[in-house]
């Protein structure tokens, strides 16, 4: 099954999708638009797959009025696609089968912080920044950091997590509730403040990573975190891939409670040296940091450092000012615009895997070697701490023997993470580029995955042709 048969589009009323975009101009005015550019736009994908616009993009304000687009939309069967700020990697957004594209972007309010619980809650189109910049002077913060500054209900519909994950968990460790529109319109929520309940089913865990296919999140209620007393950060190059996560593994092993350990490869070294002018070694690297009071910090950093000669890495580089280690991590967070300078009018084919740490080196080894066997230009950058890391490959999109060479590669790349345990994305979620690997990870559990969309949206009108295929 190739990429194009998996993004083909569900025959929809085209007759009905007018009637649906006059009634939502009348509702919504000049926040329904048809214009090619905003259209567009919003079927934007950072990857290699095909721009696919909707027929018409509502700018919401309010749950009631996301609400009011998919009953009008359920009504007449068509597509609802939601939107947070469109950073995705795997045409989650994408339109196939056109529609209504619901952007929750204006929804950007905070609704309530309570410090005492360590909880808040906020709206769909709050992005990351934005919490944490709301949460600066109340001693909190949120940790669920993917790089891009995306949307929270984007980031709950795709079970995001990032580089501190190892530490902090992913989305589905965060979130303690949800507003979710279902597919007929109706207003529901999931969870609540308590940190635990054994109250039904867990409808929370069910719509986090859902993707938008079982409903629109509106809201989300959050676990927030105390700022560290101290934290300390650092990098440290090795001999070669396998020695660098060999240390990330015995890091883990031995229980450091190092918040972020990240790798990249020294073709990632040297486009981040370029992009944000470092001027580090160019070989496989780590970015750690320590969060947790001095003493504690200090203990953590020698610990470490003993494990990293262990495994031949070079001396140290601490980062304890706050500047230099923000330098560190935004050149990290901007390692696949990075990646760019290595090949010039490049598209990139960005893929993630999760493997078991214990699998972490082969496999990571094993994929240079396929990369370099192939004579594909690619980085290797990831959130090692948890085993998950992303390949970057530049491809020339116009040279069709190139394109189905790295298709080929990024095919063998998820099949391998699945042999050995793992997963085809620990963190960039299904949409329409990962559809084909499914089964291989999941077997007949993909059949029921079916049955509960057919349930919740019998007429398939929620992001249809994103997770897997439909008959």
């Amino acid at each position: 099954m190739s990429l194009a048969d998996l993004q083909t589009p569900v025959a929809y009323s085209s007759a009905s999708v007018a009637d649906v975009v006059n009634d939502l101009k009348e509702a919504f005015g000049e926040r329904c638009s048809t214009s090619q550019a905003v259209r567009e736009q919003h079927g934007h994908t950072t990857t290699w797959l095909k721009n696919q616009a909707p027929d018409a993009v509502v700018f919401a304000e309010s749950t009631e009025e996301v609400a009011q687009v998919v009953k009008l939309c359920a009504a007449h069967k068509v597509p609802v696609i939601a939107f947070g700020v469109g950073t995705s990697l795997e045409g989650h957004v994408n339109a196939p089968s056109g529609g209504v594209t619901i952007d929750l972007s204006r929804m950007n309010a905070v609704l309530e912080v309570n410090a005492e619980d360590l909880d808040c809650r906020v709206q769909a189109g709050v992005t990351r920044k934005q919490l944490n910049s709301y949460l600066r002077d109340s001693g909190l913060f949120f940790p669920i950091d993917p790089g891009a500054d995306a949307t929270i209900g984007g980031m709950a519909a795709t079970r995001a997590s990032g580089t501190n994950a190892v530490r902090y968990g992913t989305m589905k460790d965060v979130v303690l509730g949800l507003t979710v529109v279902t597919a007929s319109g109706e207003v529901i929520t999931t969870g609540g403040r308590a940190r635990k309940s054994s109250a039904g089913y867990d409808l929370t865990r069910l719509m986090i990573g859902s993707e938008g296919t079982l409903g629109v999140i509106t809201e989300i209620t959050l676990k927030l975190f105390g700022q560290p007393e101290a934290i300390s950060g650092g990098i440290c190059s090795f001999p070669s891939i396998k020695s660098a996560c060999d240390a990330v593994i015995m890091t883990i092993q031995c229980g450091l409670p190092v918040a972020r350990i990240e790798l990249l490869d020294p073709l990632q070294v040297r486009a981040c040296n370029i992009y944000s002018k470092l001027d580090l070694a160019e070989e496989p690297t780590l970015l750690l940091e320590f969060h947790g009071s001095e003493a504690g910090v200090r203990e953590q950093a020698e610990t470490f450092a003993g494990i990293s000669e262990e495994f031949g890495g070079s001396e140290f580089r601490w980062a304890t000012k706050a500047e230099d280690r923000t330098a560190l991590w935004q050149a990290r967070h901007d390692s696949y615009w990075a990646s760019f300078t290595l090949r010039p009018g490049a598209k990139g084919v960005a893929t993630d895997v999760c493997v078991p740490i214990s699998r972490l080196a082969e496999c990571v080894t094993e994929t240079r070697a396929d990369l370099d066997r192939e004579k594909l230009l690619a980085t290797i950058v990831g959130h090692v701490g948890d085993g998950n890391f992303h390949v970057l490959v530049l491809v020339d999109e116009e040279n069709a023997e190139e394109v189905a060479t790295a298709e080929a590669f990024v095919g063998r790349l998820n099949s391998r993470a699945i042999d050995f345990g793992g997963t085809c994305t620990g963190e960039h979620g299904v949409g329409q580029g990962k559809m084909k690997y499914l089964r291989k990870e999941h077997g007949a559990a993909v059949d029921v995955m079916q049955s509960i969309k057919s349930i919740l949206d019998p007429d398939n009108i929620l992001n249809p042709g994103k997770i897997m295929p439909t008959a």
